[in-house]
C-alpha cells in the first residue's frame, strides 16, 4: 500500500469513530460524559493531520497523526479504568464517596454532580464499553499511522 493509502485509512478511521460517537449521541440518545468528549478532540486533530499529510506527506505530520490516535486511545483506556472502578476519575464527572457525609454535604454533592457520569457504562458490546472500543480501535489506527511512516516516500 502507498503512504497516502495508509494516511487516508488512519484519518478515515478517526472520522468513522467520531461519526459513530455523534450517531450514538444524536440518533441513539446517549449523551456523552466529559471524558467521552475529551476522546473526540484527538480524533479531530488526526482527521485534520490526515488531510494535511495527504497533500504534504511530511513524516512530522504523520507522526503527529499517530500521536493523536495514541492520545485518544490513552484517554479511552483511562476512561475504561474509571468505568471499571480501577481508579477514581476526575471529580468533574464521577461521584465522590458518600461515607461519613452529613445530610447537607450529601445534598451539596448530589446537586453538584454532573448529569452524565464518567464512571457508569452507558453502552457496551462484546464486553467493551464505547471507551473500550475507542481505545482498541484507536490503537489499530495508531498502527496505520505508523505503517504510513514506514512506507518509502517514493511509493506515496
Amino acid at each position: 500500500m502507498t503512504r497516502n493509502a495508509y494516511v487516508m485509512l488512519a484519518a478515515g478511521g478517526s472520522a468513522a469513530l467520531l461519526l459513530g460517537a455523534y450517531a450514538f449521541q444524536h440518533l441513539g440518545g446517549l449523551a456523552p460524559c466529559q471524558m467521552c468528549i475529551w476522546q473526540r478532540y484527538p480524533h479531530v486533530a488526526a482527521i485534520l493531520l490526515g488531510a494535511l499529510a495527504f497533500f504534504l506527506p511530511l513524516p512530522t505530520l504523520i507522526a503527529l497523526g499517530a500521536a493523536a490516535a495514541l492520545v485518544t486511545a490513552g484517554i479511552g483506556g483511562y476512561h475504561v479504568g474509571v468505568e471499571q472502578g480501577w481508579w477514581q476519575g476526575p471529580s468533574s464527572c464521577s461521584a465522590g464517596a458518600v461515607g461519613g457525609l452529613d445530610p447537607d454535604a450529601l445534598f451539596d454533592q448530589i446537586m453538584s454532580a454532573p448529569l452524565i457520569r464518567c464512571d457508569e457504562i452507558a453502552w457496551q458490546f462484546a464486553g467493551l464499553s464505547m471507551a473500550g472500543w475507542n481505545m482498541v480501535l484507536s490503537l489499530v489506527i495508531t498502527g496505520l499511522w505508523i505503517a504510513a511512516l514506514r512506507v518509502r516516500p517514493t511509493s506515496a
